[in-house]
């Protein structure tokens, strides 16, 4: 109900209003089913513009963090992030990325749209990063098809490290959905699941137009934290 008043009552129109998002290639996302939406990620707000511009509802996998705020603070934010339809995992590997992979596919069993990042965290600098391979087995797992989404503009509108949006206009590209089921079967090969990963990024550097680093974002963000004394 939550998600529905803010979307179409509240915060949705106000924000179609002032930011004006242009969308491509609606008509490729199935509507029914599961399916896997696989994004770039530029910035806070691909989040919320994406689900905007789908008559469908889609659950993002997000890092428990945001929802382990104390006080009146923590407690915005979690009523925001599961009102938006954010499931909260547990990045620290292990029998966590398991835990992780469960909630995914259970959304996908239901027949629900899942939004994930391939790249696992925002692009430092608009630049398209290496994805993991997590997706791929979902996929595979999961038994869905998976439809590219490329976010255009958004770091422009807010940049990471920004609180409050800028003026401008963002644009939402879907590609055409990937068929994976040649694999079905072989999600414990880590070559295919490579394979499959590559062909998704590769296609969302198609739409999106990005300049594509084969070296993962967290590395990228990593060599640029200075090391602590």
């Amino acid at each position: 109900m939550f998600y529905w008043f803010m979307k179409n009552l509240v915060a949705g129109p106000i924000l179609k209003t002032v930011f004006r998002p242009w969308v491509s290639g609606l008509e490729n996302l199935p509507r029914k089913g599961g399916v896997i939406l696989a994004s770039n990620h530029l910035s806070f707000i691909d989040s919320v513009f994406l689900p905007l511009v789908m008559d469908r509802r889609i659950f993002f996998l997000a890092k428990s963090d945001y929802f382990t705020g104390r006080g009146i603070r923590g407690w915005l934010s979690r009523a925001f992030f599961n009102g938006t339809g954010m499931l909260p995992i547990d990045r620290s590997g292990g029998k966590a990325s398991e835990a992780s992979l469960n909630t995914g596919l259970a959304v996908l069993a239901r027949g629900e749209v899942l939004g994930i990042y391939p790249e696992g965290t925002r692009s430092p600098d608009g630049k398209m990063y290496r994805g993991r391979t997590g997706v791929a087995r979902m996929i595979l797992e999961g038994h869905v098809p998976v439809v590219p989404v490329a976010m255009i503009d958004t770091e422009k509108v807010m940049p990471i490290g920004t609180k409050i949006p800028r003026m401008g206009r963002i644009g939402i590209v879907f590609g055409e959905p990937l068929d994976f089921s040649r694999f079905e079967g072989m999600e414990g090969d880590r070559f295919i699941l490579r394979s499959i990963t590559d062909e998704i990024m590769y296609e969302l550097n198609r739409i999106s137009g990005q300049e594509y680093v084969d070296v993962y974002a967290t590395s990228v963000k990593e060599r640029a934290t200075p090391a602590r004394r």
